[in-house]
Formats: C-alpha cells, sequence, structure tokens
C-alpha cells in the first residue's frame, strides 16, 4: 500500500508539475557559497549553537555545522543561517 501511494504521489507531480520537494515534504535548501543557508519546509529547531544547528524535518533531522553560526531569521517552517557553513547531513529520511 506504501508504495502505491508513492507511485500516486508521483504521478500526481508529475500530472500537475509540482515540485518533488512539495509533494514529499522534502526540505529545500538554498546555500550561497559557505557563508549563507535558506532552509524551507523544517518542523522546528531541535537545537542551536554558534557551531551547530538541528531541525526537525518531517523524516529525521537536518544537522549544520560550522562557526559562527547565527539564525538571521526564523518562521514557522523557514530558516535563514549565516556564518562559516562546513558540513550538512541529513539523518533518518
Amino acid at each position: 500500500m506504501r508504495r502505491m501511494n508513492r507511485k500516486l504521489q508521483k504521478l500526481t507531480a508529475q500530472l500537475l508539475e509540482l515540485p518533488q520537494d512539495v509533494v514529499y515534504d522534502l526540505p529545500r535548501l538554498t546555500m550561497i557559497g559557505d557563508r549563507q543557508l535558506y532552509i524551507e519546509n523544517h518542523r522546528g529547531v531541535l537545537h542551536f549553537s554558534s557551531d551547530r544547528l538541528r531541525l526537525a524535518l518531517s523524516k529525521g533531522e537536518l544537522e549544520v555545522t560550522g562557526a559562527d553560526l547565527v539564525i538571521r531569521t526564523i518562521w514557522t517552517e523557514e530558516v535563514f543561517v549565516e556564518g562559516v557553513i562546513k558540513n550538512i547531513e541529513v539523518h533518518g529520511m
């Protein structure tokens, strides 16, 4: 049944020309160099410090590590981070 739901979602996305991040509830990341990161479609901040940010996703977590990290803007499903971004990892997807 789960496999059929995925196929139906994929077909719907293709027919309606919807982006896959919307259909599959995936995070969208926009990175500018190694200094700015814009993350859409997260489910909340789990941890934040100047060297690490962990966000909850619909399925798993996103972890950003670096130096001098600062959250410039945060909304319900969006966050904008600045600093020296060294690594981005997705866990549990």
